[in-house]
């Protein structure tokens, strides 16, 4: 009965949003990527098992599938901590009401397993378990194995939800977790230590005792009760708001940005608002999943050779943090954009501050790429490229793109599958950063000159850099045409 109410209560808060419907045409175009991915998993789950024959043909492709189930939740625990939304709810509106705060906690945490990575493996694991596990162990084992499985993971999603809350203003732990991980990867992938064996032996005993089930209930019971009482400890959001300011004085604090002067205190409070918003903050915590997309790419011998996609590899990685910095420099200040035209800002000297915060946020990427040189000369060189592309080039597109957004961003919420505040600007600002740099090495790769191109992307950023006062100047005349246009679309809420 009560979670009836609170459903009815959200369903009515949804549905009496004055944003609801203003995003019509974003909505559609999200549906169609989750259809997208919902039909590229479901192909993968209906083929898993004949791709696995291929390639390991002396093997079970069930015992190969749970020789990567380890590294599959682990990695599931890590993208949700850092991806997965938590769902809000106005708490303070039932304190004072005759409602028991158990109920209040089991509805908020229940209320995560509609997210949707909880839904995303079932495409995948419905399929094999009916194509492989159910013919190589039976349907009765085969049953136990499913729901063991889906049990762990919606264990992640009470842990993963946990963690946030718990740990959420300390993202160096979660960091030092992730680092764990990716050693026990490397040493896996290196043959020094076996967790691909360890995890076959785990999670094959699924499959042959029936009481093992326990375990993952284990696994879901303890993310539940750490979640439960979390919260039951911490109902009051004042706690979480006081620490919050803490840490934002802290910025203010060093010196070495008062010794720049003007400027210096322009990049103070800019690196303050990255860090107070959690919008931008979220971000910061994708850090990992874009200097990381290289392993999907580089170990497989098939890629290797094609520099076109290398390229594209490259400059996500060495640029994807500086392109979300950029492409929405303009509405990240929304909120208070009024103030900024009210008061004496040098719109010149912020053009310069955000050009070499992004230049900065490149050059930090570009650095930790450089180990990926370990899978040869020719991926150093593609993102040495890509990396100057970026800074040359793309940051003041970037820039220049920003300036037609006129949508108000809401700053409270994570950016993670949130296109709240993103308008067609955006979107077309995507097609020079992945597709330009392609198209200009195209003509060298079919003249058989791949290197002369991959060095013509490097030299075309060279070159916008020496010009970059002249870049940042058209950047700078376009904003101080439109800038009250700008002003009147992020005044509409």
């Amino acid at each position: 009965m009560m979670v009836k109410w609170f459903i009815g209560h959200l369903r009515k808060e949804y549905l009496r949003s004055p944003n609801l419907g203003k995003n019509t045409g974003v909505s559609i175009l999200i549906g169609f990527f989750i259809f997208i991915l919902i039909v590229y998993m479901l192909a993968l789950g209906l083929f898993l098992n004949e791709i696995f024959l291929k390639l390991y043909p002396n093997s079970n492709p069930v015992f190969v599938f749970n020789g990567i189930l380890f590294y599959y939740l682990m990695a599931d625990l890590m993208i949700r901590y850092f991806i997965q939304g938590l769902p809000k709810m106005k708490v303070e509106a039932y304190l004072h009401l005759p409602i028991r705060k158990s109920s209040i906690i089991h509805f908020m945490v229940l209320r995560t397993l509609l997210g949707f990575f909880n839904f995303l493996p079932l495409f995948v694991l419905i399929p094999f378990v009916i194509n492989s596990v159910s013919v190589h162990f039976g349907g009765v084992q085969a049953t136990i194995w499913f729901f063991s499985i889906i049990i762990m993971v919606l264990g992640n999603n009470f842990m993963a939800t946990y963690l946030k809350r718990a740990i959420g203003s300390k993202p160096g732990i979660v960091g030092i977790a992730s680092l764990i991980l990716i050693t026990l990867a490397l040493l896996d992938y290196f043959g020094l230590i076996n967790i691909g064996s360890l995890s076959a032996a785990f999670f094959g005993l699924f499959l042959v005792h029936s009481w093992t089930v326990i375990i993952a209930l284990l696994w879901l019971f303890t993310g539940y009760c750490l979640h439960y009482h979390f919260l039951k400890k911490r109902l009051y959001p004042e706690e979480v708001i006081t620490r919050k300011t803490e840490r934002v004085d802290g910025i203010s604090r060093i010196q070495y940005f008062k010794s720049l002067g003007y400027f210096g205190t322009m990049l103070a409070l800019d690196l303050k608002m990255i860090w107070r918003n959690k919008r931008t903050r979220t971000i910061v915590y994708m850090l990992p999943i874009f200097l990381l997309y290289g392993f999907f790419f580089y170990p497989q011998e098939e890629y290797r050779s094609l520099n076109g996609m290398l390229i594209f590899v490259g400059v996500f990685m060495t640029g994807g943090m500086m392109l979300n910095y950029d492409n929405y420099a303009l509405a990240y200040e929304s909120n208070h954009f009024d103030g900024l035209l009210a008061n004496r800002v040098d719109f010149r000297q912020y053009f310069r501050m955000k050009y070499i915060n992004s230049l900065l946020i490149a050059s930090f990427c570009y650095v930790l790429t450089i180990p990926y040189v370990f899978y040869g000369t020719h991926i150093l060189l593609i993102n040495t490229a890509a990396f100057f592309y970026n800074i040359g080039i793309l940051s003041f597109v970037l820039l220049y793109m920003s300036t037609y957004n006129r949508k108000r961003m809401d700053m409270s919420r994570g950016s993670a599958f949130n296109y709240q505040g993103i308008g067609a600007s955006n979107w077309l600002a995507m097609i020079p950063a992945f597709l330009l740099p392609v198209l200009v090495y195209l003509p060298f790769s079919l003249a058989n000159r791949p290197y002369l191109g991959i060095a013509f992307i490097g030299l075309v950023g060279i070159v916008g850099l020496l010009f970059y006062r002249s870049f940042l100047n058209v950047v700078y005349e376009k904003f101080r045409k439109q800038r009250y246009s700008i002003a009147e679309g992020f005044r509409e809420k």
